[in-house]
């Protein structure tokens, strides 16, 4: 126990690096959601986790708009968006949008979640090579200025990536969307087309379907393509590029005279890994527990889950595109999903039987120190299994947006945002009529402590619960669930206040809006300020046995 005691400080302060797997879309239909509401999520890996407003903008005839490329990535000052790549024709006028590493969602309620996804060797693309310029990142950009509905936005995204190429960001890998409004939820995967696209060939420069998600569904995205059969002359449900056949064809992926259906998950996705697989069957096993026989992975055995070479890893077809839930999701639901640590699973970190030793009767006693988000050295010493929860000690931030249109845009529209670890930070409520939002929120510089900026403060707590996990995550839950409680019990009261505002003036309406929004997120910050001391405090080394 002394090693674990020494080795629990190790890298306590690390550096987060850009993971294309640490990203989930949850999407909830306005018939499956418990208020009626249109619920999309997204945890992001993306670095650049600082947000801001980009004010809604008027441009003259003619004016162009640049691409960047570098869009997540930190290092630079807030509103530069890295390298300009090339241009496009610029618009009269533009929404109001949230910017982080990816942007999410505008003040219209037009809402977007992102989760790259694997893609086969033979479609990646050297950036040092190939002509395609637009990011799936600055393609959401665009169509929050731009759009106002989902499938507006699905329309403009598609026709960039056709135009002028698809140039994934991360890794290399593909990347799928969930575009949403008030009234429907499209998904869309996009794949890119290898080295050889050239703008003036008049191919399109990606591969890309896109499927209507029934209003009484909800749906998991864990970094791998959902989208199964297609059927391309049912326009109200399907949509699909010119070549999203025929690229598997010339490249020997499908065979028409099979007689097989063309599957466009078979033909475009490799073979899934284990990190999507658990999260879809977590998912399904939830709250769709019933709809066919699901592997059975629910244990509170601590050995169980080490059991590697009796465990079926079923195939990916196992999984629908999306589900009616047996019961309806609420927001509260969503982000509990985001924080999951796969507790109660053979996948829980948390409950390996390394956390175990003998007490004094004889019995199995649970180390104070367990926790779900060992480092990458202790794993290696307690040999503890590396499977990836939802929520990541190392992830950047996140949201749930949540969607009503039977309200006022700038009140309907609710940006619920995190950052870095969902499992230890606070949802703090941000919503679509705001100018503005708190500068703690605005400051991020990864190399070194910040007091003004809430990721470092709640970073600083993430890492303060490693001292005694067991006890000290029991402190968090205390002093931040009642205060994220608070926040959904205000809701109705700050929704009514808005509209009596927004019919006098909006002007008004939004001001009041942006102040209570900036008056919650210092709040928040505020509170893991606090933590620390209280963390420290309880949990110093000073009051721990030798």
């Amino acid at each position: 126990m002394k090693k674990i005691f020494a080795l629990l400080f190790i890298a306590l302060m690390g550096v987060n690096t850009f993971q294309a797997e640490a990203c989930t879309v949850i999407a909830v239909g306005k018939k499956a959601s418990a208020d009626g509401s249109v619920i999309v999520s997204h945890t992001d890996a993306g670095p650049d986790c600082r947000l801001h407003v980009v004010p809604s903008m008027s441009f003259k005839d003619g004016e162009m708009a640049p691409v960047h490329w570098g869009m997540p990535e930190l290092g630079r000052a807030l509103g530069d968006y890295g390298e300009v790549i090339g241009n496009i024709p610029q618009v009269t006028s533009t929404n109001a949008y949230f910017q982080s590493a990816y942007p999410q969602m505008n003040a219209r309620q037009l809402a977007i979640g992102e989760s790259t996804l694997a893609q086969r060797e033979e479609l990646k693309v050297d950036r040092s090579k190939c002509k395609q310029i637009m990011t799936i990142e600055q393609a959401q950009a665009f169509a929050l200025q731009r759009c106002t509905k989902a499938q507006e936005a699905l329309k403009l995204i598609t026709e960039l990536m056709e135009t002028y190429g698809f140039l994934p960001s991360c890794i290399g890998e593909s990347e799928a969307i969930v575009i949403a409004d008030t009234e429907e939820i499209w998904v869309l995967e996009v794949f890119s087309v290898g080295n050889e696209w050239k703008p003036e060939s008049g191919k399109p420069g990606c591969i890309w379907a896109a499927q209507r998600v029934p209003d009484d569904h909800a749906l998991i995205i864990p970094n791998w393509s959902i989208i199964k059969q297609i059927d391309i002359e049912d326009i109200a449900n399907f949509r699909a590029s010119s070549n999203y056949m025929q690229e598997a064809i010339d490249r020997g992926w499908y065979d028409p005279a099979s007689g097989q259906p063309f599957i466009w998950q078979e033909a475009y996705a490799p073979i899934p890994i284990e990190y999507a697989i658990n999260r879809f069957w977590q998912f399904y096993a939830t709250y769709a527990p019933n709809l066919k026989q699901w592997p059975d992975r629910f244990t509170d055995n601590p050995w169980a889950g080490e059991d590697q070479y009796m465990q079926y890893i079923e195939p990916l077809s196992t999984y629908p595109f999306s589900a009616k839930p047996e019961t309806k999701i609420s927001v509260q639901d969503v982000m509990a999903f985001q924080r999951s640590t796969f507790k109660g699973t053979i996948y829980d970190k948390e409950n390996s039987s390394a956390w175990y030793y003998p007490g004094k009767d004889g019995a199995m006693v649970k180390s104070a120190m367990a926790t779900p988000f060992p480092t990458r050295e202790l794993r290696k010493v307690l040999n503890i299994n590396s499977r990836r929860n939802v929520a990541r000690a190392r992830g950047e931030y996140g949201m749930v947006a949540q969607l009503r249109g039977w309200l006022p845009d700038e009140v309907g529209g609710i940006y619920w945002y995190y950052v870095d670890n969902a499992y230890t930070s606070a949802y703090v409520p941000v919503y679509a009529g705001v100018t503005d939002v708190a500068e703690c929120y605005k400051v991020y510089d990864k190399e070194y402590f910040q007091e003004n900026s809430i990721r470092w403060c709640v970073d600083f707590v993430d890492n303060l619960l490693y001292l005694r996990w067991q006890d000290a995550a029991k402190v968090l839950h205390e002093k931040r669930d009642p205060m994220e409680k608070g926040f959904f019990d205000q809701q109705a009261g700050i929704d009514a206040k808005a509209q009596e505002l927004l019919k006098k003036s909006p002007k008004k309406g939004k001001a009041y809006l942006t102040e209570i929004t900036i008056e919650r997120m210092n709040e928040v910050h505020k509170l893991f300020q606090e933590l620390r001391l209280d963390l420290i405090s309880k949990f110093t080394n000073n009051k721990q046995s030798i």
